[in-house]
């Protein structure tokens, strides 16, 4: 078992390392990313290919009503088959009624620009009370 978690240890070390260097370049994120899901999904489909041509089975199993078959009852037996076409936002977002994104991020720059006068108004007058106190050591200093 101490092999297994050497492995995962140094794979999780890996990505934070890699995770955090292409950060800093999302679109080389992106295109990496992208390629590796694209990769994937043809190993999978070509895995299938020959799964479907090795035996008289494969080719009932996957033929293209049996992978659509075969396709919902896992998505339903591992309970993705709702999350994975619709996505779990948007049914949570129709639950509690929210508004649509657009309208949340306008919602969301008043506050933010409220919060910002706040922020400011509480700025400048910390600034102000600063200069006075500067002001009255001065004269202590001074006098």
């Amino acid at each position: 078992m101490k092999i297994i978690d050497s492995v995962y240890y140094i794979f999780d070390k890996a990505e934070d390392h890699i995770r955090m260097r292409l950060s800093h370049h999302p679109f080389i994120y992106t295109f990496i990313g992208g390629s590796g899901v694209v990769l994937f999904w043809r190993g999978v489909w070509h895995s299938v290919d020959i799964l479907e041509q090795s035996s008289p089975i494969g080719s009932i199993i996957f033929s293209p009503l049996g992978c659509i078959v075969l396709a919902i009852v896992t998505l339903l037996s591992t309970g993705l088959f709702v999350s994975v076409f619709i996505g779990d936002s948007i049914i949570m977002s129709g639950i509690k009624h929210d508004k649509k994104i657009i309208e949340k991020t306008l919602a969301n720059e008043e506050v933010e620009k409220d919060d910002l006068e706040k922020v400011l108004a509480a700025i400048v007058e910390m600034k102000q009370e600063l200069e006075l106190l500067e002001g009255k050591t001065r004269q202590r200093c001074e006098g």
